[in-house]
């Protein structure tokens, strides 16, 4: 396997050195123990598949269309699969992060811009995990918006303590999270009883999602909820948590393939967990789309408990485990959204700062415009939410910008040798990455004409 003597000078810069090559994995155990090992870091990804921003195009998505953006779902996951299954290999081969792979191939001058880009879609990811967390806060405690705003800045010391003890206690704790809402929604839906023959209709293509240009704009919110840019910083970094002898192929070989099951068992997940808000917007809220307009996750929370909407499966409890899985979301995506922060600052610009200021730099880019949003608006939860639409923008310049380096640098074979990707999986890539961005171009068309049009 053949590397530039300059990669391996570069190599000395660990990505996320605090936690790198942290977790040892067992020799000569079997498989689901070896499996064991390497389950964790693609719970960390899988959340970036299933944060507050996530929520909102789902669930509309149910509520306006029934079942018919399934199948948008179901292509936005398996399009995530393959670049994630890249980001992964890219950083367990090359022991760089995705961030630290394109500096070193576009120089400081392009390296300053990419992380200003980027640094800006890290912001719009997690403004929509400050909303949603201060939201549920809200719901939860009756705390003010703007105090529970301020409250999610101290989310950051929880990921402080959680680091001290060791990288598996923070995929411990986003597993356990992860299932609260995969159990709350997984109830929800099967009280809601829905129509089961047209759910497992609404996984298949149809030329709505074309013709209909209502569809078409909905489905493009979907797409660019759920393949986020930032998650493939991230899993190229936490990837290289695992021990890994990389002068052996063979553990080279295992670690790649173990990685990858990791990856799609996770996101797999995620899957479901979007596929079941889908299906509680369609079977409980479709043709009461005006009780849920504006401001989504609280109206959603008092149609949980409210029998006109509902039915007679209304229920305080209903209401209550929404928000306790909104809470949720909002803490798993604010770890993976400061250890994101992390990997672009010190990817990019090679800026290190001691561990607790990094983190809290990163929570207070996100912070700041929302609380400059409760203080113009009033605390209205209608606003904040318009907030985390529109911040979505960022995400989708973002994207191309990851995607095809990542494509470059994985489809090199003097960059990874054996590993590298075979044709049909670059084409499949280049493919998906062409369409999404398109699709992206298109969504930022529509909200600047939603935006400029108010």
């Amino acid at each position: 396997m053949k590397r530039k003597d300059k990669m391996i000078h570069y190599k000395n810069e660990t990505s996320l050195e605090d936690i790198n090559s942290t977790v040892a994995i067992p020799k000569n155990v079997g498989f689901w123990k070896t499996l064991f090992a390497f389950s964790g870091p693609g719970a960390l990804v899988a959340v970036g598949y299933m944060d507050p921003g996530n929520w909102i195009t789902s669930i509309k998505g149910g509520f306006e269309f029934k079942y018919k953006l399934l199948t948008v779902i179901l292509i936005s996951s398996l399009i995530a699969m393959l670049l994630q299954s890249m980001a992964s290999k890219l950083g367990i081969i090359t022991k760089m992060d995705l961030a630290q792979a394109t500096r070193e191939y576009t120089g400081k001058k392009l390296g300053i811009v990419l992380w200003i880009i980027t640094e800006l879609a890290i912001m719009a990811t997690d403004i929509a995990e400050v909303i949603g967390s201060a939201v549920a806060l809200k719901l939860l405690f009756k705390i003010p918006l703007f105090l529970g705003v301020v409250i999610t800045i101290f989310d950051v010391m929880l990921l402080l303590v959680l680091t001290k003890l060791g990288f598996r206690k923070i995929e411990a704790l986003v597993i356990t999270l992860i299932a609260v809402i995969l159990l709350v929604f997984a109830y929800e839906v099967l009280v809601s009883r829905p129509s089961w023959s047209e759910v497992f209709a609404g996984f298949c293509p149809h030329s709505q999602l074309v013709t209909n240009p209502s569809m078409l704009t909905l489905s493009l919110g979907i797409i660019g909820a759920t393949v986020m840019p930032h998650n493939l910083y991230l899993h190229s970094a936490i990837s290289q948590t695992r021990k890994v002898d990389r002068n052996n192929l063979k553990d080279l070989r295992k670690a790649v393939h173990f990685a990858n099951i990791d990856s799609n068992i996770q996101l797999t997940g995620a899957f479901i967990i979007n596929s079941l808000l889908l299906i509680l917007g369609a079977s409980m809220f479709f043709g009461h789309t005006q009780a849920l307009g504006g401001e989504e996750f609280i109206n959603l929370y008092h149609a949980l408990s409210d029998s006109k909407i509902v039915g007679n499966i209304a229920s305080p409890i209903l209401s209550t485990l929404f928000a306790v899985a909104l809470l949720a979301s909002g803490q798993n995506s604010t770890i993976t959204g400061t250890l994101t922060g992390e990997i672009i600052m010190e990817g990019f610009i090679r800026l290190k700062f001691p561990l607790w200021i990094r983190r809290i730099i990163t929570r207070g880019f996100a912070v700041l415009p929302v609380l400059i949003c409760v203080i113009l608006y009033g605390g209205k939860e209608s606003a904040v939410e318009d907030l985390l639409l529109y911040s979505q923008v960022f995400l989708c310049i973002a994207l191309p910008i990851s995607m095809f380096p990542l494509i470059i640098f994985t489809s090199s074979k003097k960059l990874m040798g054996e590993f590298a990707n075979h044709k049909w999986v670059s084409f499949i890539a280049w493919i998906s990455a062409i369409i999404l961005t398109i699709l992206n171009l298109q969504l930022i068309w529509e909200t600047g004409k939603k935006f400029f049009g108010r």
